[in-house]
């Protein structure tokens, strides 16, 4: 049968019903002719016909040449409906018409009774066909065909020369016929198969789905398709099959038989399966920046999908942040990042991960190691098996588990390798291919990028934790106005360290300043900038500066660091944000236990009574340091002896589990349950407060107030007369024989006397002398003029200009207050060594 068309070709129009000639306008239809057995015709998925056999040709009366190129259902008669409408889609009209008696309808106009039967293949192409045979509806079906002509394809010819596996079953499940393609694959004869059913030719898994399918098909007449997979004769791979079950009727219409059809998609499986794997890869490698987390998730998603082993080692140099150099000759020692196996346990390891792993050189991985090019391997190898004698251990390995395939892969990013993965297969018959090598290959250079990710986040990350520890303050500095303890805890998110930071500092008067801030941003530019703010805040806090003017003064400070970012910065190769900071600010006096506090876009600090009762100080909303032209405020209020002040930073309080508001509310509970030391209040407020893995840097420094007795303090006032002096220093001396110190009397009567004679000679009334006596002797003149006094070089014959000289000399530490009203000047003296 010829199944070629001329191109271009328009076949004979069909003649309309006024020039079909005929004495009676329905004699009826023609019985089929004697001399035609059978007719047959090809036809496509759109309904046109593509092949015609010259039985055709005798049978309706249509040349070749005319047929090639019609619709099907021009054909048919007694469908006017479906032939009048345009949208109808032949290739429906003309199943619909399979199976019984149909009307053809001839080239001269008349009809003709026959009986149609229809059977799939696929063109040249591929394309789905219809082989259509036209015979005589009250003809009985033979078993066996009549003999064809030479020149004519018959359904036998079909049937048999189809390369796809094609078989049809009966109502009972048995096997009827089987086509060339089927008995290929089976690996049996259609002798062998006739009458089986598939439960006796296919794997027991596999049976149950086509069963249950060919079962369905009969009960509901529709087509059913489903995928199977497995093997298709003992001994065969195990391939992936697209099934698909169609009804074959009768005349009656009743399904009689089902005609199955399998496709071998197992390439497109596999394919689906890489991509997969490749997604799963990309969205699930690199979820930490920890470079063991990150292998161990690529050893995951590989086994079980791609190998039943896999062992990943790495250069240990990337546990510590630190770039790998060139492969040295010799042996080569990695550390062991990760592995995994389809077995519990993973028994199939020589070593376990965290410990390292040493290969000789002519050994596949270390070759990998120094060529940065993978390859894959049987274990007969030549470079596996002396592997094997150069590795007692492993070589044991190989022959309990049955290895029989290996890819050695290596790890490259930027050009460098950072270790090598080995991967096995021994419960998988099938062995690696070249496919699988260049899957695994893309597996690895994707995990790799990841875990080079992780070890720049590990470089940075350490290099910020030690510039950080090293700005923040290694142990407090003594003071007695407060009981002090402190944590910080370190950012353990993607983005970095923060720059977050407390301090303690000591005040003259015996005061003591408490400190927290937080540099927004993370990395190493926050925390550079912490280092900077902290240490200007303690230059400032020296000169005694009020909290609100402080903090006027560190806004300008940021501002200043901003520009000089700004001007620095290449706008091509980095991302510059502003640079904005929070501050908290609190000074508290033993003395007078008072405190004095200014935030700056800070949260407030949480005061908790000796009673138990904690409450969060309503102090001014200041803008954050760095905006600038904005003022700040400070407040002042009492707090009685043993009440606790709590600073902290955000990160404390705002998590991803609640925001701020809830987050200070979990503060103020704790804190009003916990009657502990600061110790132990710091412990239990990080315990309860925050998760294991903190977003953001925490800062927390709690402090327990203190307070001088009246016997720790003396005061006087003074006369502006020089006559004072001696007095003042006579009230000293009988001050520190009460206190038991007269081992420093002459250090103080003489630090006395030249501050006295400073407050009285350039200062200005009143004037007022105060002793405390805590870990040092404090002595503070006050007086109200606010001019600072200053150090000079006295020539030879100079009568004055020593006596700062002498203070600085005998006393620890000096220096100068400024308060409202006039200024304050100080000297400590060293109780041990007051002499000094």
């Amino acid at each position: 049968m010829d199944n070629t068309g001329s191109p271009g070709h328009t076949p004979d129009p069909l003649p309309g019903p006024d020039s079909v000639p005929g004495p009676d306008p329905d004699p009826g239809p023609d019985p089929f002719p004697d001399d035609v057995t059978s007719a047959t015709a090809v036809i496509d998925a759109r309904g046109v016909v593509t092949g015609w056999s010259p039985d055709a040709e005798r049978l309706l009366g249509y040349r070749h040449r005319d047929a090639i190129g019609l619709p099907a259902v021009r054909l048919l008669d007694g469908n006017a409906e479906a032939m009048s409408d345009d949208t109808a889609d032949p290739a429906a009209v003309l199943e619909g018409r399979l199976g019984g008696p149909v009307l053809l309808r001839r080239r001269d106009g008349r009809r003709l009774e026959a009986a149609l039967r229809a059977y799939a293949s696929l063109d040249q192409e591929g394309n789905a066909q219809w082989l259509v045979v036209a015979e005589s509806p009250r003809r009985p079906r033979l078993h066996r065909e009549p003999r064809p002509r030479e020149d004519e394809a018959t359904t036998e010819e079909a049937f048999a020369q189809c390369h796809l596996p094609l078989m049809i079953f009966d109502a009972e499940l048995r096997a009827q016929r089987g086509s060339v393609g089927a008995t290929r694959e089976l690996g049996l004869t259609e002798d062998q198969l006739r009458g089986r059913r598939v439960i006796d030719i296919l794997p027991p898994h596999v049976c149950t789905t086509v069963e249950e399918g060919m079962r369905r098909v009969f009960e509901t007449g529709e087509p059913e398709r489903f995928q199977i997979r497995g093997r298709p004769r003992h001994g065969s791979h195990e391939r992936h099959w697209a099934v698909s079950v169609s009804p074959l009727r009768n005349p009656a219409g009743r399904v009689r038989h089902v005609e199955l059809i399998a496709l071998d998609v197992t390439e497109q499986h596999r394919a689906r399966e890489r991509l997969a794997l490749l997604n799963d890869v990309s969205a699930q490698v690199g979820s930490t920046l920890d470079v063991m987390h990150t292998a161990q998730e690529m050893a995951d998603m590989a086994v079980g999908r791609l190998a039943d082993f896999i062992s990943i080692d790495l250069s240990d140099e990337l546990f510590r942040g630190v770039e790998p150099g060139p492969s040295a000759t010799g042996s080569v020692a990695l550390r062991r990042a990760a592995q995994r196996s389809v077995l519990p346990g993973t028994p199939e390891g020589v070593i376990h991960p965290g410990e390292v792993d040493r290969y000789p050189e002519s050994s596949p991985p270390a070759r990998c190691l120094t060529t940065g090019r993978s390859s894959l391997h049987r274990t007969l190898d030549e470079a596996i098996e002396s592997w094997q004698v150069a590795d007692p251990e492993r070589a044991r390995k190989v022959r309990d588990f049955g290895m029989h395939s290996i890819m050695v892969v290596p790890l490259r990013a930027r050009g460098i390798t950072l270790g090598v993965a080995v991967l096995v297969r021994h419960r998988r018959r099938e062995s690696f291919d070249e496919d699988d090598l260049l899957l695994a290959e893309e597996i690895a250079a994707r995990a790799a990028v990841a875990v080079d990710n992780a070890r720049r986040f590990t470089r940075e990350r350490t290099t910020a934790l030690a510039l950080q520890r090293s700005l923040l303050p290694q142990r407090l500095a003594a003071q007695a106005a407060v009981e002090v303890a402190f944590r910080y805890l370190p950012a353990r998110s993607r983005a970095g360290l923060g720059g977050d930071w407390f301090d303690v500092i000591p005040l003259s008067g015996a005061r003591v300043a408490l400190v927290v801030g937080d540099v927004v941003g993370h990395g190493l530019r926050a925390s550079a900038t912490m280092g900077r703010l902290r240490t200007a805040v303690r230059t400032l806090a020296d000169v005694d500066l009020p909290p609100e003017e402080l903090l006027v003064h560190l806004d300008d400070l940021v501002t200043h660091l901003r520009t000089e970012e700004d001007a620095a910065a290449d706008p091509e190769m980095e991302i510059v944000t502003d640079l904005i900071a929070t501050c908290l600010y609190l000074v508290y006096d033993p003395v007078t236990r008072r405190c004095s506090a200014a935030g700056a876009g800070h949260p407030p600090p949480a005061v908790v009574t000796p009673d138990g009762k904690a409450e969060f100080v309503d102090l001014p909303a200041g803008p954050p340091l760095g905006v600038g032209g904005l003022p700040f405020e400070a407040i002042e209020w009492e707090v009685p002896r043993g009440t606790g002040l709590v600073l902290y930073t955000d990160g404390l309080v705002e998590v991803p589990e609640h925001d701020l508001g809830r987050g200070m509310a979990l503060l103020r509970r704790h804190l009003e349950r916990s009657t502990r030391s600061p110790e132990a209040t710091c412990d239990d407020l990080i315990r309860s407060l925050l998760p294991a893995q903190p977003s953001d840097d925490v800062a927390l420094l709690i402090a327990r107030t203190r307070a001088f007795d009246a016997e720790q303090v003396a005061t006087w006032d003074l006369p502006s007369d020089p006559a004072a002096v001696a007095d003042a220093r006579d009230k000293v001396s009988r001050r520190l024989a009460d206190w038991g110190l007269s081992e420093v009397d002459f250090t103080a009567e003489l630090v006395v006397s030249e501050l006295v004679t400073n407050a009285i000679r350039y200062g200005a009334p009143p004037i007022r002398l105060r002793l405390i006596h805590d870990t040092v002797l404090i002595c503070e003149v006050f007086d109200g003029s606010s001019t600072a006094p200053h150090l000079r070089r006295a020539r030879m014959l100079d009568e004055g200009g020593r006596g700062l000289l002498l203070v600085a000399q005998f006393a620890e530490r000096w220096g100068t207050r400024h308060m409202a009203g006039g200024k304050a000047i100080w000297a400590e003296i060293g109780i041990q060594n007051g002499a000094f």
